[in-house]
Protein backbone atom coordinates (compact mmCIF):
# COMPACT_ATOMS: atom_id res chain seq x y z
CA UNK A 1 0.00 0.00 0.00
CA UNK A 2 1.31 3.44 -0.91
CA UNK A 3 0.08 6.87 -0.04
CA UNK A 4 1.02 9.82 -2.24
CA UNK A 5 -0.82 12.76 -0.83
CA UNK A 6 -2.49 14.36 2.13
CA UNK A 7 -4.27 17.62 2.63
CA UNK A 8 -5.29 19.71 5.58
CA UNK A 9 -8.57 21.43 4.91
CA UNK A 10 -11.20 23.74 6.25
CA UNK A 11 -11.15 26.70 8.59
CA UNK A 12 -10.58 24.37 11.53
CA UNK A 13 -8.78 21.76 9.43
CA UNK A 14 -10.99 18.93 10.66
CA UNK A 15 -11.31 17.11 7.34
CA UNK A 16 -8.68 14.64 6.32
CA UNK A 17 -8.19 13.25 2.85
CA UNK A 18 -5.75 10.58 1.82
CA UNK A 19 -5.20 8.41 -1.22
CA UNK A 20 -3.74 4.98 -0.74
CA UNK A 21 -2.09 2.50 -3.10
CA UNK A 22 -0.36 5.34 -4.92
CA UNK A 23 2.25 4.22 -7.39
CA UNK A 24 4.69 7.02 -6.47
CA UNK A 25 5.92 8.00 -9.93
CA UNK A 26 7.12 11.30 -11.32
CA UNK A 27 4.56 13.80 -12.55
CA UNK A 28 5.85 13.73 -16.12
CA UNK A 29 6.08 9.94 -16.35
CA UNK A 30 3.38 7.37 -17.22
CA UNK A 31 1.58 5.94 -14.20
CA UNK A 32 0.63 2.32 -13.76
CA UNK A 33 -2.96 1.54 -12.78
CA UNK A 34 -3.67 -0.38 -9.61
CA UNK A 35 -7.21 -1.76 -9.54
CA UNK A 36 -7.34 -1.65 -5.73
CA UNK A 37 -6.62 2.07 -5.45
CA UNK A 38 -9.00 4.20 -3.42
CA UNK A 39 -9.22 7.57 -1.73
CA UNK A 40 -9.54 7.98 1.99
CA UNK A 41 -11.35 10.98 3.35
CA UNK A 42 -11.59 11.44 7.07
CA UNK A 43 -11.80 13.65 10.06
CA UNK A 44 -9.43 13.47 12.99
CA UNK A 45 -10.68 14.24 16.46
CA UNK A 46 -7.60 16.33 17.18
CA UNK A 47 -8.46 18.77 14.33
CA UNK A 48 -5.94 17.65 11.74
CA UNK A 49 -6.00 16.80 8.02
CA UNK A 50 -4.58 16.86 4.38
CA UNK A 51 -4.14 15.01 0.92
CA UNK A 52 -3.67 14.27 -2.87
CA UNK A 53 -2.63 11.33 -5.22
CA UNK A 54 -3.78 8.63 -7.79
CA UNK A 55 -6.66 6.05 -8.02
CA UNK A 56 -7.93 3.38 -10.44
CA UNK A 57 -10.80 1.45 -11.96
CA UNK A 58 -12.44 0.93 -8.59
CA UNK A 59 -12.48 4.36 -7.02
CA UNK A 60 -13.86 4.75 -3.53
CA UNK A 61 -13.94 7.56 -1.02
CA UNK A 62 -13.56 6.62 2.63
CA UNK A 63 -15.10 9.21 4.94
CA UNK A 64 -14.09 8.69 8.56
CA UNK A 65 -16.15 10.38 11.26
CA UNK A 66 -15.02 11.64 14.64
CA UNK A 67 -15.34 9.62 17.81
CA UNK A 68 -15.73 12.07 20.75
CA UNK A 69 -13.10 11.74 23.45
CA UNK A 70 -10.73 9.65 21.34
CA UNK A 71 -8.20 12.03 19.82
CA UNK A 72 -6.66 9.47 17.47
CA UNK A 73 -9.73 7.44 16.49
CA UNK A 74 -10.86 7.26 12.87
CA UNK A 75 -13.97 5.47 11.65
CA UNK A 76 -14.10 5.16 7.87
CA UNK A 77 -17.01 4.56 5.52
CA UNK A 78 -16.79 4.53 1.75
CA UNK A 79 -18.71 6.44 -0.90
CA UNK A 80 -18.60 5.77 -4.63
CA UNK A 81 -16.38 7.94 -6.81
CA UNK A 82 -16.92 8.06 -10.57
CA UNK A 83 -13.27 8.31 -11.51
CA UNK A 84 -12.15 5.47 -13.74
CA UNK A 85 -8.41 5.90 -13.32
CA UNK A 86 -5.67 7.57 -11.31
CA UNK A 87 -6.62 10.52 -9.14
CA UNK A 88 -3.62 12.82 -9.13
CA UNK A 89 -4.77 15.55 -6.77
CA UNK A 90 -7.50 16.50 -4.34
CA UNK A 91 -7.99 20.01 -3.00
CA UNK A 92 -10.28 21.52 -0.36
CA UNK A 93 -11.75 24.99 -0.63
CA UNK A 94 -11.14 27.64 2.05
CA UNK A 95 -14.01 26.51 4.27
CA UNK A 96 -13.43 22.78 3.90
CA UNK A 97 -16.99 22.30 2.61
CA UNK A 98 -16.03 21.61 -1.00
CA UNK A 99 -13.30 19.60 -2.63
CA UNK A 100 -12.09 19.16 -6.19
CA UNK A 101 -10.44 16.09 -7.68
CA UNK A 102 -8.69 15.56 -10.99
CA UNK A 103 -8.17 12.21 -12.65
CA UNK A 104 -7.10 10.71 -15.94
CA UNK A 105 -8.13 7.76 -18.08
CA UNK A 106 -4.98 6.61 -19.84
CA UNK A 107 -4.72 4.34 -22.85
CA UNK A 108 -2.14 3.84 -25.58
CA UNK A 109 -3.68 6.37 -27.95
CA UNK A 110 -5.92 8.68 -25.94
CA UNK A 111 -5.93 10.48 -22.63
CA UNK A 112 -9.20 11.76 -21.19
CA UNK A 113 -9.08 14.06 -18.20
CA UNK A 114 -11.88 14.33 -15.68
CA UNK A 115 -12.67 16.95 -13.05
CA UNK A 116 -15.07 16.49 -10.19
CA UNK A 117 -16.32 18.89 -7.52
CA UNK A 118 -17.74 17.52 -4.28
CA UNK A 119 -19.93 19.38 -1.79
CA UNK A 120 -20.45 18.46 1.84
CA UNK A 121 -24.05 18.33 3.07
CA UNK A 122 -25.27 19.33 6.53
CA UNK A 123 -25.24 15.70 7.70
CA UNK A 124 -21.60 15.29 6.66
CA UNK A 125 -22.17 13.34 3.44
CA UNK A 126 -20.18 14.25 0.32
CA UNK A 127 -21.94 14.52 -3.05
CA UNK A 128 -20.44 14.97 -6.50
CA UNK A 129 -22.06 18.16 -7.82
CA UNK A 130 -20.02 18.68 -11.01
CA UNK A 131 -17.93 16.56 -13.35
CA UNK A 132 -16.32 17.54 -16.63
CA UNK A 133 -13.43 16.80 -18.98
CA UNK A 134 -10.56 19.24 -19.03
CA UNK A 135 -7.04 19.02 -20.46
CA UNK A 136 -5.68 16.81 -23.23
CA UNK A 137 -3.04 15.33 -20.93
CA UNK A 138 -2.76 14.10 -17.36
CA UNK A 139 -3.89 16.75 -14.86
CA UNK A 140 -1.35 16.95 -12.06
CA UNK A 141 -2.78 19.55 -9.67
CA UNK A 142 -5.97 21.42 -8.87
CA UNK A 143 -6.32 24.32 -6.44
CA UNK A 144 -9.00 26.72 -5.16
CA UNK A 145 -8.78 30.51 -5.12
CA UNK A 146 -9.80 32.40 -1.99
CA UNK A 147 -13.62 32.72 -1.87
CA UNK A 148 -13.22 36.50 -1.89
CA UNK A 149 -12.72 36.07 -5.65
CA UNK A 150 -15.66 33.72 -6.14
CA UNK A 151 -15.73 29.98 -6.75
CA UNK A 152 -12.59 29.68 -8.86
CA UNK A 153 -10.37 26.67 -9.61
CA UNK A 154 -7.05 26.35 -11.40
CA UNK A 155 -5.52 23.21 -12.87
CA UNK A 156 -2.25 22.27 -14.56
CA UNK A 157 -1.46 19.45 -16.93
CA UNK A 158 1.06 17.39 -18.85
CA UNK A 159 -0.38 19.06 -21.98
CA UNK A 160 1.80 22.11 -21.11
CA UNK A 161 -1.10 24.31 -20.07
CA UNK A 162 -2.79 25.65 -16.97
CA UNK A 163 -6.49 26.51 -16.91
CA UNK A 164 -8.75 28.70 -14.79
CA UNK A 165 -12.34 27.62 -14.10
CA UNK A 166 -15.22 29.57 -12.57
CA UNK A 167 -18.56 28.44 -11.22
CA UNK A 168 -21.48 30.55 -12.41
CA UNK A 169 -25.23 30.39 -11.93
CA UNK A 170 -27.34 29.92 -15.06
CA UNK A 171 -29.27 32.99 -16.18
CA UNK A 172 -32.94 33.25 -17.13
CA UNK A 173 -32.38 32.37 -20.79
CA UNK A 174 -30.24 29.41 -19.91
CA UNK A 175 -31.53 25.86 -19.88
CA UNK A 176 -29.83 25.50 -16.51
CA UNK A 177 -31.56 28.57 -15.07
CA UNK A 178 -30.82 28.85 -11.37
CA UNK A 179 -28.32 25.98 -11.48
CA UNK A 180 -24.58 26.44 -11.11
CA UNK A 181 -22.09 25.11 -13.62
CA UNK A 182 -18.37 25.47 -14.31
CA UNK A 183 -16.88 27.18 -17.35
CA UNK A 184 -13.29 27.60 -18.50
CA UNK A 185 -12.25 31.23 -18.25
CA UNK A 186 -8.77 31.00 -19.72
CA UNK A 187 -5.96 28.68 -20.78
CA UNK A 188 -2.37 29.69 -20.05
CA UNK A 189 -0.12 28.36 -22.80
CA UNK A 190 3.30 29.92 -22.09
CA UNK A 191 5.03 26.72 -20.93
CA UNK A 192 6.85 24.52 -23.42
CA UNK A 193 6.86 21.49 -21.14
CA UNK A 194 4.61 19.83 -18.59
CA UNK A 195 3.17 22.25 -16.01
CA UNK A 196 3.82 20.41 -12.76
CA UNK A 197 2.20 22.65 -10.13
CA UNK A 198 -0.18 25.58 -9.84
CA UNK A 199 -0.90 27.77 -6.81
CA UNK A 200 -2.87 30.95 -6.13
CA UNK A 201 -0.92 33.62 -4.29
CA UNK A 202 -2.08 34.74 -0.80
CA UNK A 203 -5.24 36.81 -1.12
CA UNK A 204 -3.65 40.02 0.20
CA UNK A 205 -1.59 40.08 -3.01
CA UNK A 206 -4.70 40.11 -5.18
CA UNK A 207 -5.80 37.45 -7.62
CA UNK A 208 -2.48 36.03 -8.77
CA UNK A 209 -1.69 32.56 -10.07
CA UNK A 210 1.71 30.86 -10.09
CA UNK A 211 2.79 27.89 -12.19
CA UNK A 212 6.01 25.91 -12.38
CA UNK A 213 7.11 23.68 -15.21
CA UNK A 214 9.48 20.86 -15.97
CA UNK A 215 11.54 23.32 -18.03
CA UNK A 216 12.56 25.07 -14.80
CA UNK A 217 10.48 28.22 -15.25
CA UNK A 218 8.13 29.76 -12.68
CA UNK A 219 5.46 32.05 -14.11
CA UNK A 220 3.32 34.47 -12.13
CA UNK A 221 0.07 35.71 -13.67
CA UNK A 222 -2.33 38.39 -12.48
CA UNK A 223 -5.99 39.04 -13.23
CA UNK A 224 -6.21 42.86 -13.62
CA UNK A 225 -9.99 42.71 -13.29
CA UNK A 226 -11.27 40.12 -10.83
CA UNK A 227 -14.68 40.40 -12.50
CA UNK A 228 -13.21 39.26 -15.81
CA UNK A 229 -11.23 36.06 -15.33
CA UNK A 230 -10.71 35.56 -19.05
CA UNK A 231 -7.92 38.15 -18.96
CA UNK A 232 -4.63 37.20 -17.27
CA UNK A 233 -1.32 38.96 -17.76
CA UNK A 234 2.09 37.36 -17.32
CA UNK A 235 3.82 39.50 -14.68
CA UNK A 236 6.97 37.52 -13.94
CA UNK A 237 8.91 34.72 -15.61
CA UNK A 238 11.66 33.31 -13.41
CA UNK A 239 14.19 30.76 -14.61
CA UNK A 240 15.28 28.38 -11.85
CA UNK A 241 17.75 26.55 -14.12
CA UNK A 242 16.51 23.20 -12.83
CA UNK A 243 13.37 21.15 -13.41
CA UNK A 244 10.56 22.32 -11.11
CA UNK A 245 8.10 19.97 -9.41
CA UNK A 246 6.31 22.02 -6.73
CA UNK A 247 5.83 25.53 -5.41
CA UNK A 248 4.61 27.10 -2.17
CA UNK A 249 3.85 30.71 -1.28
CA UNK A 250 4.81 32.15 2.08
CA UNK A 251 1.35 33.09 3.43
CA UNK A 252 2.64 35.87 5.70
CA UNK A 253 0.81 39.17 5.18
CA UNK A 254 3.19 41.17 7.38
CA UNK A 255 4.74 44.26 5.81
CA UNK A 256 8.01 43.17 7.36
CA UNK A 257 8.03 40.16 5.02
CA UNK A 258 8.13 40.84 1.27
CA UNK A 259 6.22 38.36 -0.96
CA UNK A 260 8.17 35.12 -1.08
CA UNK A 261 7.77 31.64 -2.51
CA UNK A 262 9.74 28.41 -2.56
CA UNK A 263 10.16 26.07 -5.50
CA UNK A 264 11.31 22.43 -5.38
CA UNK A 265 12.89 20.23 -8.02
CA UNK A 266 12.45 16.52 -8.67
CA UNK A 267 15.67 16.32 -10.67
CA UNK A 268 17.00 12.81 -10.05
CA UNK A 269 20.66 13.86 -10.16
CA UNK A 270 21.59 13.52 -6.48
CA UNK A 271 25.10 14.86 -7.06
CA UNK A 272 23.63 18.33 -7.45
CA UNK A 273 22.40 20.03 -4.29
CA UNK A 274 20.09 22.97 -3.97
CA UNK A 275 16.83 21.25 -4.95
CA UNK A 276 14.87 23.93 -3.06
CA UNK A 277 15.17 27.63 -3.94
CA UNK A 278 13.62 30.62 -2.18
CA UNK A 279 12.61 33.72 -4.17
CA UNK A 280 11.68 37.13 -2.74
CA UNK A 281 10.10 40.20 -4.32
CA UNK A 282 12.21 43.35 -4.47
CA UNK A 283 10.24 46.61 -4.35
CA UNK A 284 13.07 48.57 -5.97
CA UNK A 285 13.52 46.39 -9.03
CA UNK A 286 9.88 45.14 -9.02
CA UNK A 287 11.22 41.67 -9.72
CA UNK A 288 11.68 38.40 -7.87
CA UNK A 289 15.25 37.47 -6.99
CA UNK A 290 16.73 34.33 -5.49
CA UNK A 291 17.18 34.86 -1.76
CA UNK A 292 18.33 31.41 -0.64
CA UNK A 293 19.18 27.94 -1.92
CA UNK A 294 18.95 24.95 0.41
CA UNK A 295 22.11 23.16 -0.66
CA UNK A 296 21.55 20.29 1.78
CA UNK A 297 18.58 19.06 -0.30
CA UNK A 298 20.13 16.83 -2.97
CA UNK A 299 17.34 14.26 -3.44
CA UNK A 300 14.24 14.82 -5.60
CA UNK A 301 11.67 17.06 -3.91
CA UNK A 302 8.03 16.03 -4.30
CA UNK A 303 6.31 18.71 -2.23
CA UNK A 304 7.04 21.80 -0.14
CA UNK A 305 4.84 23.83 2.19
CA UNK A 306 5.39 27.08 4.05
CA UNK A 307 3.80 27.07 7.49
CA UNK A 308 1.13 29.72 8.17
CA UNK A 309 2.74 32.70 9.86
CA UNK A 310 0.79 34.07 12.82
CA UNK A 311 3.26 36.79 13.76
CA UNK A 312 6.59 34.97 13.82
CA UNK A 313 9.71 36.87 12.82
CA UNK A 314 11.01 33.80 10.97
CA UNK A 315 9.60 31.37 8.41
CA UNK A 316 9.09 27.59 8.61
CA UNK A 317 9.25 25.37 5.54
CA UNK A 318 8.41 21.65 5.31
CA UNK A 319 9.91 19.55 2.53
CA UNK A 320 8.89 16.11 1.23
CA UNK A 321 11.80 14.23 -0.30
CA UNK A 322 13.21 10.82 0.67
CA UNK A 323 12.23 11.89 4.20
CA UNK A 324 10.42 14.73 5.96
CA UNK A 325 12.43 17.84 6.77
CA UNK A 326 11.46 21.04 8.53
CA UNK A 327 13.57 24.17 8.06
CA UNK A 328 13.56 27.49 9.88
CA UNK A 329 14.49 30.57 7.82
CA UNK A 330 15.57 33.42 10.08
CA UNK A 331 15.96 36.77 8.27
CA UNK A 332 19.28 38.43 8.97
CA UNK A 333 19.21 42.13 9.82
CA UNK A 334 19.73 44.01 6.60
CA UNK A 335 21.57 47.28 6.20
CA UNK A 336 19.14 50.05 5.27
CA UNK A 337 21.36 50.96 2.31
CA UNK A 338 21.77 47.39 1.12
CA UNK A 339 20.00 46.32 -2.04
CA UNK A 340 19.00 42.84 -3.09
CA UNK A 341 16.97 40.11 -1.43
CA UNK A 342 16.98 39.26 2.26
CA UNK A 343 19.61 36.83 3.49
CA UNK A 344 18.55 34.06 5.84
CA UNK A 345 20.10 31.93 8.52
CA UNK A 346 18.91 28.44 7.54
CA UNK A 347 18.35 26.00 10.40
CA UNK A 348 17.13 22.42 10.08
CA UNK A 349 14.61 21.94 12.87
CA UNK A 350 13.61 18.33 12.32
CA UNK A 351 14.25 15.41 10.00
CA UNK A 352 12.24 12.18 10.00
CA UNK A 353 12.83 9.02 7.98
CA UNK A 354 9.99 7.04 9.60
CA UNK A 355 8.21 6.55 6.29
CA UNK A 356 11.20 4.43 5.19
CA UNK A 357 10.30 5.43 1.64
CA UNK A 358 9.71 8.43 -0.59
CA UNK A 359 7.54 11.12 1.00
CA UNK A 360 5.04 12.61 -1.45
CA UNK A 361 3.10 15.29 0.38
CA UNK A 362 3.41 17.57 3.39
CA UNK A 363 0.71 19.89 4.74
CA UNK A 364 0.27 22.23 7.72
CA UNK A 365 -2.79 22.95 9.81
CA UNK A 366 -4.00 26.54 9.98
CA UNK A 367 -2.02 27.41 13.13
CA UNK A 368 1.22 25.72 11.91
CA UNK A 369 1.29 23.54 15.03
CA UNK A 370 0.72 20.25 13.20
CA UNK A 371 2.33 18.83 10.07
CA UNK A 372 0.97 15.88 8.09
CA UNK A 373 3.07 13.80 5.70
CA UNK A 374 2.34 10.83 3.44
CA UNK A 375 4.65 8.40 1.72
CA UNK A 376 5.12 5.14 -0.12
CA UNK A 377 4.74 3.21 3.13
CA UNK A 378 0.97 3.69 2.79
CA UNK A 379 0.71 5.82 5.92
CA UNK A 380 -0.04 9.39 6.87
CA UNK A 381 1.99 10.59 9.83
CA UNK A 382 1.21 13.60 12.01
CA UNK A 383 4.05 15.62 13.54
CA UNK A 384 3.86 18.11 16.39
CA UNK A 385 6.42 20.14 18.36
CA UNK A 386 6.44 20.39 22.14
CA UNK A 387 7.20 23.51 24.19
CA UNK A 388 10.93 22.94 23.63
CA UNK A 389 10.43 22.82 19.86
CA UNK A 390 11.24 19.11 19.73
CA UNK A 391 9.12 17.44 17.05
CA UNK A 392 7.39 14.11 17.62
CA UNK A 393 5.04 11.84 15.72
CA UNK A 394 1.60 12.12 17.32
CA UNK A 395 -0.37 9.86 14.98
CA UNK A 396 -0.05 7.29 12.21
CA UNK A 397 -2.86 6.30 9.86
CA UNK A 398 -2.95 3.55 7.27
CA UNK A 399 -4.32 4.08 3.77
CA UNK A 400 -7.82 2.98 4.74
CA UNK A 401 -7.98 5.54 7.56
CA UNK A 402 -7.39 3.11 10.41
CA UNK A 403 -4.66 3.55 13.05
CA UNK A 404 -1.43 1.64 12.53
CA UNK A 405 -0.68 -0.93 15.22
CA UNK A 406 2.55 -2.83 15.53
CA UNK A 407 2.99 -6.44 16.49
CA UNK A 408 5.34 -5.59 19.31
CA UNK A 409 2.95 -3.17 20.96
CA UNK A 410 5.90 -0.88 21.71
CA UNK A 411 6.33 2.70 20.55
CA UNK A 412 8.90 3.26 17.81
CA UNK A 413 11.90 5.51 18.02
CA UNK A 414 12.26 8.39 15.60
CA UNK A 415 15.15 10.62 14.71
CA UNK A 416 14.77 14.33 15.42
CA UNK A 417 17.36 16.94 14.50
CA UNK A 418 17.38 20.18 16.47
CA UNK A 419 19.94 22.65 15.20
CA UNK A 420 22.89 20.46 14.31
CA UNK A 421 22.49 17.79 16.97
CA UNK A 422 20.49 14.60 16.61
CA UNK A 423 18.22 13.45 19.39
CA UNK A 424 16.19 10.32 19.83
CA UNK A 425 12.63 10.54 21.05
CA UNK A 426 9.94 7.93 21.54
CA UNK A 427 6.72 7.83 19.57
CA UNK A 428 3.94 9.29 21.68
CA UNK A 429 1.48 6.66 20.51
CA UNK A 430 1.63 3.20 22.05
CA UNK A 431 1.34 0.24 19.74
CA UNK A 432 2.52 2.09 16.64
CA UNK A 433 5.22 0.70 14.43
CA UNK A 434 7.21 2.44 11.75
CA UNK A 435 7.17 -0.76 9.71
CA UNK A 436 4.46 -1.67 7.21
Amino acid sequence: MWCSVIMLAGVYFTNFLMISHVTGVKKNAPRAVNSSNHITLGRCANKSSHHDGPVSLRSELYVPCTVPGLAKMFVARSIAADHKDLIHDVSYDFHGRRMATCSSDQSVKTVTELFQVWDKSENGDWHCTASWKTHSGSVWRVTWAHPEFGQVLASCSFDRTAAVWEEIVGESNDKQRGLSHWIKRTTLVDSRTSVTDVKFAPKHMGLMLTTCSADGVVRIYEAPDVMNLSQWSLQHEISCKISCSCISWNPSSSRAHPPMFAVGSDDSNVTYGGKVQIYEYNENTRKYAKAETLMTIADPVHDIAFAPNLGRSFHVLAIATKDVRIFKLVPLRKDSTAAGPTKFEVQIVAQFDNHNSQVWRVSWNITSTLLASSGDDGCVRLWKANYMDNWKCTGILKGDGSPLTGSSGQPTAMRTVVGSSAQTSQNALNGMSAGR
